[in-house]
C-alpha cells in the first residue's frame, strides 16, 4: 500500500476543496514548504492543479518543477494536461506520471499519447456512480465501471476519485472491485489506519491523503511502516 499525500494548488497556493467546490476552498500555505516536510516520511506525492482543471490549461507548473528539484519526490500532476506539449513538458521537469481525465475519452490523443508515453495515468472521478470531467465541472453520463471497460485496455494506471467524499474526511467508499489486474489509487474522504486498510483489503494499490495529514487526523509520524 502506498501512501500519496496530497497538494492541490490555487494560485500557487495548497489548498483543498470540499467535495470540488470552489466557492469551498481553505488555504493551507506555501506547497513547497509542505512538500519539503512530506519528502521526510515519503517517496510519492499526489499534486492536482486545480486552477489547470478548470481552465483547461496548467497554470502552477512552476511551482511543482521547484517541488521536484528540492525534494526528489516521485510526483504524480494532473490539472489542464489536455496538449502533448503540456504532458511533454510535465515529463521534462522530472514528474513521474502525468495524469488525465477529460481527455482520456479523445481517441486520436489517447493514441498519440500512448505511442509517445507509458506512464500515463486515468482520474476516474466519479459523483454518485457517474464519472465527472472537466475539472469536475461536468458530468459525462458514464458509469464507473463502463468507463474503466472502454479506458483499460490504453492504460494501467488509474486513480479512482469519490467527489462526494473529497476534502470531507468522511472516510472512504464501499466500492466493488471492478478494476481486477490494474493498478488503481483510491482518493476522497481517507481519515484513518482503518481506510487504508479498507482501502487495501478492495484491491486498491494506494491511497491519496490530503485534509486528514493537512490538519493532523492523520500525521505523517503514524503512516511510517503502512
Amino acid at each position: 500500500m502506498t501512501i500519496y499525500p496530497a497538494i492541490d494548488l490555487i494560485d500557487e497556493q495548497a489548498i483543498r476543496l470540499y467535495k470540488g467546490q470552489k466557492e469551498r476552498k481553505k488555504i493551507y500555505g506555501n506547497p513547497l514548504d509542505i512538500a519539503i516536510e512530506y519528502a521526510k516520511y515519503f517517496d510519492t506525492l499526489h499534486i492536482i492543479d486545480l486552477d489547470g482543471a478548470f481552465s483547461g490549461e496548467t497554470k502552477n507548473l512552476d511551482i511543482v518543477k521547484e517541488i521536484v528539484e528540492q525534494t526528489g519526490l516521485k510526483i504524480q500532476y494532473g490539472g489542464g494536461l489536455r496538449t502533448l506539449e503540456a504532458i511533454r513538458r510535465v515529463y521534462s521537469y522530472g514528474i513521474a506520471h502525468a495524469i488525465i481525465s477529460t481527455k482520456a475519452f479523445d481517441k486520436a490523443f489517447v493514441k498519440a499519447l500512448t505511442g509517445e508515453f507509458d506512464s500515463v495515468t486515468v482520474s476516474l472521478d466519479s459523483r454518485k456512480g457517474k464519472v465527472a470531467v472537466e475539472g469536475w465541472l461536468e458530468e459525462s453520463g458514464r458509469s464507473l465501471e463502463d468507463t474503466f471497460e472502454e479506458l483499460k485496455a490504453n492504460f494501467s494506471r488509474f486513480i479512482f476519485t469519490d467527489i462526494e467524499k473529497d476534502g470531507t474526511n468522511e472516510g472512504i467508499s464501499d466500492i466493488q472491485n471492478f478494476w481486477k489486474g490494474k493498478e488503481v489509487i483510491y482518493a476522497g474522504g481517507v481519515s484513518s489506519l482503518e481506510d487504508i486498510k479498507k482501502a487495501e483489503e478492495l484491491g486498491f494499490s494506494g491511497v491519496v491523503i490530503g485534509r486528514a495529514l493537512l490538519e493532523g487526523t492523520l500525521t505523517c509520524e503514524m503512516l511510517k511502516g503502512v
